[in-house]
């Protein structure tokens, strides 16, 4: 399997993007990545380990889509940047998936233009993977689709279903919406109506979730708009990030706390583990006829290989492929609820 992986892409690029490529090669030595970027800051990169990697490609593309882009002005007016031409290079059949820590909406945007939807999606969604006292909750959209209708939010719920049972071994996942309150009357009209579409839909729907019953793991999946899901998501970062912090500063005040804390060092290093976004990689662009993993802007080597380990997971274990076939099943359902 070939992983286009945009090298110019993220706060760290092209550097930790060519070191985590190299980890991943290392790893998996019977697939092949394709590094897209400026060939000769790459070249630099890899020149640096002294030795060459046979499964380790470039493909020069000499533009670079900042974080100041537009999205819609980065697809037009950049049609050489690396994140655009990582996507083509799996819309033309030559890698099987691309993985991008740049631009979040210009990964997007290139993904549902060149490589479109998978057949039945009506808008392609991002999942992200939150840690629970259980487990992990997947909370879809966090980013691509800020417009959402409720058929939106109910194809969310299906695709996350197949992430959660091919990925993650969840058998029968729990479909939760994100609302205000539990009660089936509550929310803005979007909720209402797409509580409606997921009741009687035969999915397996828990009904409303509040956003402190997330880590209760009251859902497996968590569906809400992407402008909403965003949000949360980088809520939760701050949050575990500050929670942690304010741990550390307290166990430093004196000779006890600090014994305290290195007792405790064990069980914090585990947190601190799930915490970590670097652990998950990237989040998959789902919905879009092909495999798209979006990074964190702050990756490191650690979440590049793992983002790549992620798209190989993906491709290996046919997730659009059941996508696909969910949605079929639903198809009838759907098409007489809107």
């Amino acid at each position: 399997m070939r992983v286009a992986v945009d090298a110019m892409g993220g706060d760290k690029a092209p550097h930790e993007i060519v070191k985590g490529s190299v980890l991943a090669a290392q790893q998996f030595q019977n697939d092949e990545i394709i590094l897209v970027g400026d060939e000769k800051a790459i070249q630099s990169e890899l020149n640096a380990y002294g030795k060459s990697f046979k499964n380790i490609t470039i493909h020069h593309a000499p533009q670079v889509v900042t974080m100041d882009d537009p999205a819609t002005y980065a697809i037009r007016q950049k049609n050489d940047s690396s994140v655009t031409r990582s996507v083509e290079l799996v819309a033309r059949g030559e890698a099987s998936a691309v993985v991008s820590a740049g631009h979040t909406g210009a990964a997007v945007a290139a993904s549902t233009l060149h490589l479109r939807t998978l057949k039945g999606v009506r808008r392609p969604g991002i999942a992200a993977a939150l840690p629970t006292r259980h487990g992990i909750c997947i909370i879809i959209d966090v980013g691509a689709n800020i417009a959402c209708k409720p058929i939106h939010l109910f194809q969310y719920g299906v695709m996350a279903s197949v992430l959660s049972k091919y990925m993650f071994g969840i058998g029968n996942p729990k479909i939760g919406l994100l609302n205000i309150g539990e009660e089936d009357a509550k929310g803005n009209d979007l909720a209402k109506e797409t509580f409606a579409l997921l009741s009687g839909s035969g999915v397996n729907f828990v009904g409303n979730v509040e956003g402190r019953e997330i880590f209760d793991s009251k859902a497996d999946i968590v569906v809400c708009d992407g402008f909403v899901g965003n949000i949360l998501l980088k809520f939760a970062e701050g949050l575990a990030v500050s929670f942690l912090s304010t741990i550390k500063a307290g166990a430093m005040k004196s000779f006890w706390t600090k014994i305290g804390l290195l007792l405790c060092k064990p069980t914090f290093e585990e947190l601190r583990a799930k915490m970590d976004f670097s652990e998950y990689g990237g989040v998959p662009l789902l919905g879009v006829n092909g495999i798209c993993i979006i990074c964190h802007g702050r990756s490191d080597s650690k979440a590049i290989k793992n983002a790549i380990r992620v798209a190989l997971q993906l491709s290996k274990n046919n997730v659009n492929e059941h996508i696909v076939s969910e949605l079929e099943k639903t198809e009838a359902f759907a098409a007489t609820a809107t």
